[in-house]
């Protein structure tokens, strides 16, 4: 490895610990530790965190904050995994053998994801309107939200939905239909099997749905702590 190289690497470390130390207070319940997770998931067995990888073995996972492929470039994640409650993980394998009756599967770009994950994103965005604001928190941080798009089974490919993922543009909106007639069929069998099994959606990001059952609390743990 070159010098610069572990350069980057190092000021990429500095760079996730600064954040992640960064305060950011919400008055929402928010589950911190393993044992309070436990407690949680006895009192109520549906609040079990499910692996989707493990759940739905043929689905395709692409976690976009494990990566620098994202809107604030850096990789967010450590020891990432996909994970969702276990009511809309249940509800996501019906829609995952539905698609593939078509051909079709479902490729994940995030899931659960930690309530200081969520501060970090809200410094970064420069436009707020896409990005949940920590003190109201958001679904991902119950394990209830996903990001994610259709591909085609025999490829991998995705789907053509006229942006990628978190494109922050009036053209991710579910209204914007100025776009050619694959890309808004597209849009529409997504949003039509997610809503069919239980999914709310965003207007403003095609790929947005969440579980439109709201009693689940905040959780910030790191992901080799869920489970």
């Amino acid at each position: 490895m070159y010098p610069r190289h572990i350069t980057l690497l190092a000021a990429s470390v500095v760079w996730i610990i600064t954040c992640t130390a960064q305060p950011c207070k919400t008055n929402l319940p928010l589950v911190s530790t393993p044992a309070a997770l436990t407690e949680s998931v006895k009192a109520n067995p549906d609040a079990a965190f499910v692996s989707l990888q493990r759940h739905i073995p043929s689905i395709l996972i692409d976690l976009r904050y494990a990566t620098t492929h994202n809107f604030t470039h850096k990789a967010l994640y450590r020891h990432p995994k996909a994970l969702l409650r276990k009511q809309p993980a249940e509800a996501l394998k019906k829609v995952q053998e539905e698609l593939n009756k078509k051909g079709l599967g479902l490729k994940i770009y995030d899931a659960y994801r930690p309530f200081s994950v969520s501060c970090l994103l809200w410094q970064q965005a420069t436009d707020k309107r896409y990005v949940a604001n920590p003190k109201r928190g958001s679904h991902h941080n119950r394990g209830t939200a996903l990001d994610l798009t259709i591909v085609q089974l025999s490829t991998g490919k995705e789907l053509n939905m006229g942006t990628d993922f978190d494109n922050f543009t009036d053209t991710a909106h579910h209204s914007f239909s100025h776009l050619p007639a694959e890309v808004l069929a597209n849009r529409r069998l997504l949003k039509n099997i997610m809503w069919k099994n239980g999914f709310n959606f965003v207007p403003t990001e095609w790929w947005h749905y969440h579980w439109r059952d709201k009693n689940y609390p905040l959780v910030d743990l790191d992901f080799e702590k869920m489970e």
